[in-house]
């Protein structure tokens, strides 16, 4: 590994990063729901009523991938939403299936969560699904994150996370390590990028560790809850 890549983030770099989705937005959607048994749409519709609280009048969804947290979003009653992803194909998906949908209120747009086009203070609440381990500086990603939201605005991140039971992780580890990149080879034409998941989940700070980074950044009341298992944390924080 280069020194260019030993940051407190992700395994490549933001280029590469943005590569790779492009690359796998055609079978993104499928993958996910195989990887999960169908999972990750309940889980989004929990990160989304947890994000929305008793009200929300603008939202934004960061790394929103095919835009499926935006929309679930806008469905629960947002009237202003914005989806952000540093992807261009990922935003022409977002933006397809909107327009397939018939979905108004919803925004989605390129641009990369390490420095976004928001003012302070511009949103009620903000999520990200999956794509916290993506960023280059997790800290400074959510440093940022919290610049965009209102005082008592929410963050909520959904994303995986490390095993800590070791029976547990060993078997999951098999799966996760042998069965999802031969899938992702199979559905998506990219087993290298389905090799990366695992990898880039292992080297992510454990649920705790991440709840420490949100009270270090202007945020209070963080908790979190294990989902899928164990192997999934939903993160809230509350602006200050």
């Amino acid at each position: 590994m280069t020194d260019e890549l030993k940051n407190p983030g992700a395994m490549l770099k933001p280029t590469d990063v943005q590569g790779m989705f492009d690359r796998i937005t055609p079978r993104y959607d499928l993958m996910n729901r195989l990887m999960t048994g169908g999972r990750d749409v309940a889980w989004r519709q929990e990160a989304a009523r947890i994000a929305i609280g008793s009200g929300a009048e603008r939202a934004l969804d960061v790394a929103t991938g095919t835009g499926d947290l935006a929309l679930e979003l806008r469905r629960q009653g947002v009237p202003d939403v914005t989806g952000l992803d540093f992807s261009g194909e990922m935003i022409a998906s977002a933006n397809a299936k909107r327009q397939t949908r018939g979905v108004s209120g919803v925004t989605f747009l390129q641009g990369d969560a390490m420095n976004m086009p928001f003012p302070d203070g511009s949103f009620d609440a903000l999520t990200i699904a999956w794509g916290l381990r993506n960023l280059p500086d997790y800290q400074a990603g959510i440093r940022e994150m919290s610049r965009v939201l209102r005082p008592e605005g929410r963050l909520v991140i959904l994303e995986m996370t490390p095993l800590q039971n070791k029976t547990l992780r060993n078997a999951f580890n098999l799966y996760f390590h042998n069965v999802v990149p031969m899938l992702g080879g199979l559905v998506s034409g990219d087993r290298e990028a389905y090799r990366y998941l695992p990898d880039s989940v292992g080297a992510f700070p454990p649920a705790d560790e991440l709840a420490g980074m949100m009270r270090a950044t202007n945020l209070r009341n963080v908790r979190y809850k294990l989902i899928g298992g164990g192997t999934v944390a939903l993160h809230i924080g509350i602006r200050d």
